[in-house]
């Protein structure tokens, strides 16, 4: 479970979204109708043995970590598919297999080949300034005006808009990554997206983007492990996390004594210009003279693989429209050593959510009547390189994009103690909202409020990747209820967090409570039957952001 810089930048370089969602009172299903035999007896079939079984095998040593492009990775690509023939479910990825290819580059910033300077100076590479790799373009250079655009963002409909008045046709667009105070929730989790930044810029006319440090002498990103895209047949971005347009030539990162310099001469010093910002008001402006920046970028690409089941819907009208279960398959493979192992297993993170999507898919497997809408069982490459995989199923599905009607996703469920209450991340977007309250009734799970806003899990994870292809989602986390009533479960997963997280700790020989593994999965295929079932297909709430902003709402 991560997000695309999360392992080369400090936080605030991708997001800047530390403000937490307001809480709100969790939506109670009014006496859920009680469970039928077939369904009784296909939640039933959800083995605790066999999860932990799938667990095992997937984070075993010669997986090595499941990174994309590596035999391990093919190795897990091969277990997942072998498992879903086991199940009857039928390929539908492409060409009549249960794969579809995600073409993947790494690309990396040459450090000795960097350059940002102005008429009389030069800055310093590394404490002053660092640059992104160019995906599209091995070597630019873009000599041009400089303009500060604020905090970067364009939101009119929002009633904030840092681009208003400003002409950023052809200039450097430099952005401060201070907080905005201007907007809250969703709106600030998307418009504060290091994506929505770029796009913006490209938008109104940049050529290129400074991201700059929101206090004096922060640590600069360092992109030397690379930054990672998915590539169309003819070689084009089609997906990324840190590329918005070929216009965008030059991307990076300057520090806050670098933007003192900038603004030496300006109309607005920064004192003012800041006090404007945190009154909630725009400050952008022209910045006295030109820079030049300078990129030099090398590639290696690989080839990894989304893998895509389908269980065939019952109903002859509604058979043509999909339900997802998600999953990421992949992990870190081999990184910094900690305590003597380098070996990334990834058991927790992702190993426990692919089992979870394949005792769902034992689970309808079971069922003689198939529920009404077709279920599609996706497990996806790159979650841990920026959802990449999930990027490109949701942009280039294998099925209609029309006809998926929501997704439900699975990643690092945390499976270390009972499971008695659930956090649905992204629920109170949707009518999903009430499907997942119907589904924990009926298993005796209550609906607790997100315990953790400040870490903005909901844009974490592939669900999101459908979210903003206008699609419904939800990715169903652990709740805060625990069997000795302390209802302290948010508190141990921090420290199992700290200690076990991202590390080569995260093997099957770690924690785990493989009934709870039982019950999320139990949880997950309720969740999505019901969905499936369901005549109305999910809907986006009225007035919600991301309905109006993706799903064409008002």
């Amino acid at each position: 479970m991560t997000f695309s810089f999360f392992s080369v930048a400090p936080r605030w370089v991708l997001l800047l979204i530390a403000g937490s969602l307001a809480a709100r009172q969790p939506v109670r299903a009014q006496r859920p109708a009680p469970l039928t035999r077939p369904l009784t007896k296909a939640l039933s079939r959800v083995s605790a043995a066999d999860f932990k079984a799938h667990v095992a095998y997937l984070a075993d040593d010669k997986l090595q970590g499941r990174q994309p492009g590596t035999p391990g990775y093919q190795l897990a690509v091969d277990y997942v598919t072998r498992q879903l023939q086991k199940r009857g479910v039928q390929p539908a990825g492409e060409n009549g297999t249960f794969v579809q290819k995600v073409r993947l580059r790494r690309a990396f910033a040459e450090p000795a080949g960097a350059v940002l300077s102005s008429p009389g100076h030069s800055y310093q590479y590394g404490p002053d300034f660092t640059l992104y790799p160019n995906p599209q373009q091995p070597a630019a250079t873009v000599t041009a005006p400089v303009v500060f655009a604020g905090f970067g963002i364009s939101a009119p409909e929002l009633g904030y808009d840092d681009y208003a008045g400003l002409d950023a046709r052809g200039k450097i667009v430099v952005v401060t990554r201070r907080e905005p105070r201007q907007l809250a929730g969703n709106e600030k989790l998307y418009a504060t997206d290091l994506l929505t930044i770029l796009q913006a810029a490209a938008q109104h006319g940049a050529v290129g983007v400074l991201l700059a440090a929101p206090k004096p002498k922060a640590s600069l990103p360092n992109p030397a492990k690379g930054l990672v895209s998915v590539l169309d047949s003819a070689g084009r971005v089609v997906v990324s996390r840190s590329y918005a347009s070929a216009q965008l030539q030059v991307v990076g990162s300057v520090s806050a004594e670098v933007l003192q310099r900038l603004f030496v001469g300006a109309a607005q010093d920064t004192t003012r210009t800041f006090a404007a910002l945190r009154a909630g008001q725009a400050a952008s402006q022209p910045l006295p003279g030109t820079l030049t920046a300078t990129t030099r970028s090398r590639y290696k690409d690989v080839d990894s693989y989304n893998v895509v089941g389908k269980i065939p819907g019952s109903d002859a009208r509604l058979r043509d429209e999909h339900v997802v279960h998600s999953a990421h398959l992949d992990h870190l493979g081999f990184g910094a050593a900690v305590q003597g192992d380098s070996l990334y297993n990834g058991a927790h993170d992702n190993a426990t959510g692919v089992a979870s999507v394949l005792e769902i898919a034992r689970a309808y497997a079971s069922l003689r009547q198939k529920p009404k809408r077709s279920v599609l069982l996706v497990l996806v490459t790159g979650e841990e390189l920026g959802l990449l995989g999930s990027a490109y199923f949701a942009k280039f599905p294998t099925v209609p994009k029309a006809s998926i009607v929501a997704d439900i996703n699975t990643d690092m469920p945390t499976i270390i103690a009972p499971l008695l209450s659930v956090v649905p991340l992204g629920a109170e977007n949707s009518s999903l909202e009430t499907e997942v309250a119907t589904a924990a009734a009926r298993l005796g799970l209550t609906v607790e409020a997100d315990p953790e806003p400040a870490q903005n899990r909901f844009i974490r994870s592939d669900q999101y990747s459908f979210v903003v292809q206008g699609i419904p989602a939800v990715h169903v986390k652990y709740g805060n209820r625990t069997a000795d009533g302390r209802n302290n479960l948010s508190e141990q997963v921090q420290k199992w967090r700290a200690a076990t997280y991202h590390k080569p700790q995260d093997d099957i020989h770690g924690t785990f409570d493989f009934e709870a593994g039982r019950t999320y999965a139990q949880l997950n295929f309720l969740l999505g039957y019901q969905v499936a079932q369901n005549p109305q297909r999910p809907t986006w709430k009225p007035g919600n952001f991301f309905g109006r902003r993706f799903g064409g709402g008002q």
